[in-house]
Formats: C-alpha cells, sequence, structure tokens
C-alpha cells in the first residue's frame, strides 16, 4: 500500500490537538508539536507522529504529567539542573536548552543537565536551537536499556543519542545527529512494522549472537553498539553511549542504565530506581568566547567547502556533511508533504478516535 501524504501544516494541527486533548497547555502543545514534527521533516520518521500514541499511553498510565512544573533546582553562573517534573521531554528538553543559550550568553557556556523528564524526540531539534545564536549547540539523552555493552547479553544501555550543531556562515551548518547504537531503535521498528529482517551486526539474540531478526530484541535479544561487534569496534560504541548514559543520568540525579523508564507504557517500570525519569544534558558555546564568530564562520565555511567538493568514490554522487540529507529531506517533505506509511496513518486515526477529536480530513 502506498504512504498517505500529509502537510506539514495538516500535521502539526492534529497533533498540537492531540496534547492539547490530553491537558498540555496551547503554548507546551505548540512546543510538543513542533519538536515532534521536526523529526518527521528530516527523514528521521521513527521520531515522529509514528511516536505520538506513545506519548499518549504515557499520559494514560501518569507516567507524563501534562501540567508540568519545568523548574531549576540547581545553577551556578554556568550549569544548572532542571527538574522536568515527568512534563514532556519534548517540552521540557526546549527549556532546559533555552537555560544553558542564555547562560552562554552570560558567561561564555553553558551546561545543563536535566532529570525526571521522559523521551524528547530528536537530539538534532535542541542542539540546533544554538545556531540561531552564533553558538554551538550540544544535546544529549540517555533511554531505556535495549542495548548490550560489548560481550553482553544483558541489556543495560540505551540508544544513547548525541548531537552537535555548529554554525557556519554562507555554508549549511554542520548538525551531527546520531544514535551510538548502529541503528536507533525506532529503525528496528519500521522493519517490525514491514516485516522485513534487520542487516547483520545492529542486533543479536538473546543467546549474545549476530542475528538479521528484527523482532530479536522482543524475544531477549539486544540493540548492539556503533560497530556491531568487537572486531569492528563495538566497544568505542559502548564507550560512547555510557558516556552519555553518566552525563544525562549520573550527573543529573536521573536514573541510568538498566533503570531508566521504558518507552512502552506496557513495560513494566525497573525495581529499586536510583533516580527520577529520564535524564538529558545540553550544551552551549558562545562562538566569540573563543574567537570572533565571524572569522571562525568564515573557516566554518571553508572547512564545509572543502568536505562538501571532496571526491566521491566510484557509484556515489557526493561526499556529505553531516546534517546535510536532513535538511535537503527537511526542504522537500516542507513542500511536498510527509508520507506516513500505513501502519503509521491507521494507528493516528485510531488516536483521534480514542480522543474523539478530527483527524485530518
Amino acid at each position: 500500500m502506498a504512504d498517505r501524504i500529509y502537510s506539514y501544516q495538516q500535521l502539526k494541527a492534529f497533533t498540537e490537538n492531540v496534547f492539547k486533548k490530553i491537558g498540555c497547555s496551547d503554548e507546551q502543545s505548540a512546543t510538543a508539536a513542533k519538536v515532534l514534527l521536526s523529526a518527521d521533516l528530516r527523514g528521521i520518521d521513527s521520531h515522529g507522529v509514528a511516536r505520538l500514541s506513545g506519548y499518549v499511553r504515557l499520559w494514560e498510565v501518569k507516567r507524563v504529567n501534562a501540567t508540568p512544573n519545568i523548574r531549576i533546582v540547581h545553577e551556578t553562573p554556568s550549569t544548572a539542573v532542571v527538574d522536568g517534573d515527568s512534563g514532556l521531554g519534548l517540552v521540557v528538553a526546549p527549556y532546559a536548552m533555552q537555560v544553558a543559550i542564555e547562560k552562554a550568553k552570560n558567561v561564555g557556556s553553558g551546561w545543563v543537565s536535566v532529570e525526571n523528564s521522559n523521551h524528547f524526540g530528536i537530539a538534532g531539534y535542541h542542539g540546533m536551537m544554538a545556531l540561531e545564536h552564533d553558538m554551538i549547540g550540544i544535546a544529549m539523552t540517555n533511554a531505556s536499556p535495549l542495548v548490550s555493552p560489548t560481550f553482553s547479553q544483558e541489556k543495560l544501555l540505551g540508544t544513547n543519542p548525541i548531537c552537535v550543531a555548529v554554525p557556519a556562515g554562507t555554508e549549511q551548518p554542520f548538525v551531527a545527529d546520531l544514535a551510538t547504537t548502529t541503528a536507533a531503535n525506532g529503525k528496528l521498528e519500521i522493519l517490525q512494522r514491514k516485516n522485513l529482517d534487520a542487516p547483520l551486526g545492529w542486533v543479536q539474540d538473546a543467546n549474545g549472537q549476530s542475528t538479521t531478526d528484527a523482532h530479536a530484541v522482543k524475544s531477549g535479544g539486544a540493540l548492539l553498539p556503533l560497530g556491531g561487534d568487537r572486531e569492528h569496534g563495538s566497544h568505542k560504541g559502548y564507550a560512547l553511549g555510557a558516556m552519555v548514559d553518566i552525563f544525562c543520568g549520573v550527573l543529573s540525579g536521573a536514573n541510568y542504565g538498566p533503570w531508566v523508564p521504558p518507552f512502552p507504557a506496557y513495560v513494566p517500570m525497573p525495581p529499586t530506581m536510583p533516580g527520577k525519569g529520564i535524564g538529558h544534558f545540553f550544551g552551549a558555546m558562545r562562538i566569540d568566547a573563543f574567537r570572533p564568530a565571524s572569522e571562525f564562520k568564515d573557516n566554518m565555511d571553508n572547512w564545509l567547502r572543502r568536505f562538501r567538493s571532496a571526491k566521491a568514490i566510484p557509484g556515489e554522487e557526493r561526499v556529505l556533511v553531516p546534517g546535510d540529507p536532513e535538511r535537503e529531506t527537511e526542504a522537500i517533505r516542507m513542500k511536498e508533504g510527509i508520507p506516513l506509511i500505513e501502519p503509521v496513518d491507521a494507528d493516528l486515526k485510531q488516536l483521534a478516535e480514542k480522543l474523539g477529536i478530527a483527524f485530518i480530513s
């Protein structure tokens, strides 16, 4: 069945109505919808409206607070800890990133850890908030344990993404937004919906053996760290995921490791949890705290042009800089619409019926 195409405006209006229906304010509904739809626009379909009903289910079991009191609970001139009060991570994260940006304006850099939050969408949205301020943005989050460290049969880490966004002058910015696993869990979910196999190196089975079964995680298996196996550097992916977990969970007072709350509402919460909710970490660094911003952006333009003009290997059209595919997809989808696969389209229609709101006509 062909994908159904909806405009950005149609999906954003529907998503806002869903968040309003569960009790979010108009302002927070608009923010949450904008963050969520940024994933669909940028081609990261696993983290967009495909997850909308998941957020509603978390609210239904009282794991998401629709009217949170998001606040700073500790701070210095350049750092802060934010308590998200179990709010939508889609709302908590932009608040915290803005705190980091304001601190950077005042003292050169800002660093904010977050406790007591939930899934925050794509890291790229939050990291890119710094770009318009001539700042480098950093965003990361820990996530529920679906990943086995190298040589482990146990799932102890999440996909734990990292974003680094760097401004430029006339060239388009550098935006690296990546999971610390070989593939994000959302990509595995897409394969599951399409009944397709996973590439080798994405997952292992319950015995710790690499498999192509896209459903392996549901039957005792695990996602694999970036690299897939020790010979291809999975210990480095494991280390990156561990760093994110420590910055986001241990540093903030959130949960970490195997105790991070699961996204599916039907999965039981871990026992004896050491922290509060899911954790995030954000950074903003003012370019002119290091060198004149104009000089930096001239040099960054030169860097970007050189990498984009690199000679491509046979069979490939060109060399890309991190962020190029997503930006190009966003331009296309903003103009031509956002495609939704049939299971996601059907899920949104069921969600509209359950909440008693109109779906997109």
